[in-house]
């Protein structure tokens, strides 16, 4: 039977595949050049801090997205998204095709921190937009398909990225030319939304949704809760190296497998994420995929072996791809139109931050109790959290079918 997408499928919108291709945009920001880092660290050998430049370069669009992020988010709201989601896409590229060229490594740095601005507007932009085209079961489906493209996306990038980089250090950077082919779709596509005069607004208030009570604070919850839940994750690319070499594994190669199969893994939950919610609701989607990343967590901490670290890898990032697209789909569920770009802009810094937090935090519990006993406090966490989430899911369908006797 042939292949054909349901009446109700995103991707039938090409607002939505242009949302999509926008989300490839972010994943492939950092991870990109990370090939690339030791032919760079050759080149400029003679640079006196070129051991700490070329590590930064991974990392350096995440402090330009936590410094920017929430001002774009305004400048969402007061602007519109359109203008944004363009030009973060075209500074995309041209910070990123900068690396071929420029010729030292405190300029390719500056261009990583323009990257940086880049992913700001992109993600801002995304975030209000899917808020602003869809609603209920079209929201949820491109939650889930978003992940699933920057889980694939990232992984063939860094693939093509290797391969270029092979031929030269500085070639890895083509990569970010391919955002230049997705940018007359976007031009085509995206547009504000109409916005409403203080006279319609008024006539129609009536007839509009009735903002959440509290609304503020169930998005203060989902920015706190999403910074946590990235910091846990970013545990993975950041240590996992050094706990397959601390086995007496080839840290290198085995590295590339358990992050592949973890990012293959979240890709494959992140298709299903829609389906899922639409049976459990949000809250039992967080709780089982919190249950699938402290159970994760908890095989890496007796993991002895190369395929026992690979399955809690499985399991990390199939947790992961199923508790991230719900706190976007709480916090535009529960924020008024008006404020989405703001809410946007913490969303977006709060993955970042949470980025940037993960390598210190853990170093220091590395440092007091070792490998398992970071692992096992993950586990401890993740479990909680998957508990408080269960317990609310079914307190939730016991309210449900009260009301409807």
């Amino acid at each position: 039977m042939p292949f054909s997408l349901s009446p109700t499928s995103v991707l039938r919108d090409p607002r939505g595949v242009a949302l999509l291709l926008a989300a490839t945009l972010t994943t492939m920001a950092n991870a990109t050049i990370s090939p690339a880092l030791a032919g760079l660290e050759m080149r400029f050998a003679d640079h006196p801090q070129v051991e700490l430049l070329t590590r930064l370069l991974v990392p350096a669009p995440s402090i330009s997205v936590v410094l920017f992020a929430p001002f774009v988010g305004i400048l969402a709201d007061k602007f519109g998204r359109r203008v944004l989601l363009l030009a973060g896409v075209i500074l995309f590229v041209l910070s990123g095709l900068a690396g071929v060229v420029l010729p030292d490594l405190n300029s390719i740095f500056a261009s990583r921190l323009m990257m940086g601005i880049a992913v700001a507007l992109i993600m801002t932009a995304q975030t209000a937009l899917i808020g602003d085209y869809f609603e209920g079961d079209q929201r949820q489906q491109l939650m889930g398909l978003q992940i699933s493209a920057r889980n694939f996306g990232g992984f063939v990038a860094i693939f093509l990225a290797g391969l270029l980089a092979s031929i030269a250090p500085q070639y890895a950077f083509l990569l970010y030319g391919m955002a230049a082919f997705f940018l007359p779709l976007m031009w085509r596509v995206i547009t504000d939304p109409q916005r409403l005069s203080a006279g319609l607004h008024a006539a129609n208030a009536a007839a509009m949704p009735t903002p959440v009570s509290g609304w503020q604070w169930v998005l203060f919850g989902m920015i706190l809760l999403q910074l946590l839940t990235s910091m846990f994750f970013f545990v993975m690319p950041t240590q996992l190296p050094f706990f397959l070499q601390s086995l007496g594994l080839d840290a290198a190669l085995a590295t590339g497998n358990a992050l592949g199969a973890l990012t293959i893994s979240g890709g494959i939950a992140a298709l299903l994420y829609a389906r899922l919610h639409k049976k459990i609701g949000a809250a039992g989607t967080l709780g089982l995929g919190y249950l699938f990343m402290g159970s994760g967590f908890l095989v890496l901490a007796f993991s002895q072996s190369f395929w026992l670290a690979v399955v809690g890898a499985i399991f990390v990032g199939w947790g992961f791809a199923s508790v991230m697209p719900n706190f976007v789909a709480i916090a535009l569920k529960v924020t008024p139109a008006q404020h989405r770009g703001r809410a946007g802009g913490f969303l977006t810094m709060s993955v970042f931050l949470g980025q940037i937090i993960s390598p210190f935090a853990s170093m220091a519990i590395i440092d007091e109790i070792g490998f398992s006993g970071l692992y096992g406090v993950l586990a401890l966490i993740l479990a909680t959290f998957a508990v408080v989430s269960v317990t609310r899911a079914v307190l939730s369908r016991k309210g449900k079918v009260a009301l409807a006797n």
